[in-house]
């Protein structure tokens, strides 16, 4: 119950303004009162319940959603969609804009676009094609991984075998000079 900021040290349960990360924490923080004052700039408000008389521009005035829902499940579950029969995208929120430009000659000219936001997560074709393509390339690679570790494996079993050879061939060899010798 203060007008300006105060540090108060907050304990083990969750508020709003702190997250224990162990139990048992304490962290002070500086926090402002809930008294107004003249140093506020800006108080964030929301109407709960309305009274008896309007309030000029607040309760009086409809405003239309400027800004709709962003993610497909979001948008489904607003229009209350099927999954399967209906489309998302037609059901985004356009926004129409309209803006004088000043064409070559020097007239003001209007111009009309619409704006919409980029649906997210949204599963469409190409989408489920680029998916094939990344698990196809991924199994691909797996399976050329297999194949060159078969060959090196041929490869270093045949060097291997090879070695044993040669070194069986020069310890014969050497034997035989020391068989020779030992006659002479």
């Amino acid at each position: 119950m203060v007008n300006g900021r105060v540090r108060i040290l907050f304990k083990g349960k969750r508020v709003t303004l702190y997250r224990p990360r162990r139990v048992g924490m304490r962290r002070r923080r500086s926090v402002r009162g809930c008294i107004c004052g003249p140093d506020l700039s800006v108080i964030m408000l929301r109407v709960v319940k309305q009274g008896d008389k309007d309030i000029d521009k607040v309760t009086n005035v409809d405003k239309p959603n400027r800004l709709g829902r962003k993610r497909a499940s979001k948008i489904r579950k607003t229009f209350d969609l099927d999954k399967k029969l209906d489309d998302v995208r037609k059901y985004v929120i356009h926004r129409k804009i309209e803006k004088t430009i000043k064409d070559a000659e020097g007239n003001d000219k209007e111009r009309v676009y619409y704006k919409a936001p980029k649906i997210q997560r949204l599963i469409t074709e190409k989408r489920i094609r680029r998916k094939k393509a990344i698990k196809n390339e991924r199994v691909n690679r797996w399976k050329t991984t297999k194949e060159q570790k078969q060959k090196y494996e041929k490869l270093i079993s045949q060097f291997v075998k090879e070695k044993k050879a040669a070194q069986k061939a020069e310890k014969e060899a050497a034997d035989q000079a020391k068989a020779a010798k030992t006659t002479e």
